[in-house]
């Protein structure tokens, strides 16, 4: 019962971790990356689908993202969930694919993207928190219920907190790491 607690704690605090992760190949560094665009919801015959999904991506030179659209007619949808995103890139539409040519950062489109990825940190240490706390309510609950020992609960309730400093300290380390990538000029 415990383990199982375990284990699926364990498991949530994972898939928080992986979504961080995820959101911050989002955040633009000094170099175009297919990860700013890949996940954008773009309007396609009134269904949101991710762009990857509607086109073909890549980056032919350093500083220039290429979208190559499955279907022609996708164009002006995909131009338009560019520009309303919150990416500050305009689109340059050249027959059958969009060019996206990436401004070199200024000092504060640095500082604004390092404010956004402390919010997203901040956001996913709270994530983890509120995994701990549902945990911690399981053993008190199954405790409550006779159906641990008190000595069982506190073991658990330890054991997550443990779960709960690594996966914060990984947190801070890929934060970090980002914000490393970003402040790089």
């Amino acid at each position: 019962m415990i383990n199982d607690i375990l284990n699926e704690t364990k498991s949530k605090m994972k898939s928080t971790l992986s979504v961080f992760e995820e959101d911050l190949q989002g955040i633009r560094s000094g170099r175009a990356s297919t990860a700013l665009v890949d996940r954008l919801r773009v309007d396609y015959y009134g269904q949101e689908t991710e762009l990857r999904q509607l086109a073909s991506i890549s980056t032919p030179e350093a500083m220039q993202i290429l979208i190559r659209p499955f279907d022609k007619t996708a164009i002006k949808s995909i131009e338009k969930a560019i520009q309303q995103s919150n990416l500050g890139i305009n689109p340059n539409v050249d027959s059958d694919v969009i060019r996206l040519n990436m401004p070199p950062l200024t000092r504060e489109r640095r500082q604004e993207l390092v404010k956004f990825l402390h919010k997203k940190m901040e956001d996913t240490r709270i994530a983890i928190r509120n995994v701990r706390r549902s945990a911690n309510d399981d053993f008190r609950d199954f405790e409550k219920e006779k159906m641990i020992s008190e000595d069982d609960m506190k073991f658990g309730e330890a054991e997550v907190q443990k779960l709960t400093d690594q996966h914060i300290e990984q947190i801070e380390e890929l934060g970090k790491a980002k914000e490393k990538e970003i402040l790089e000029v």
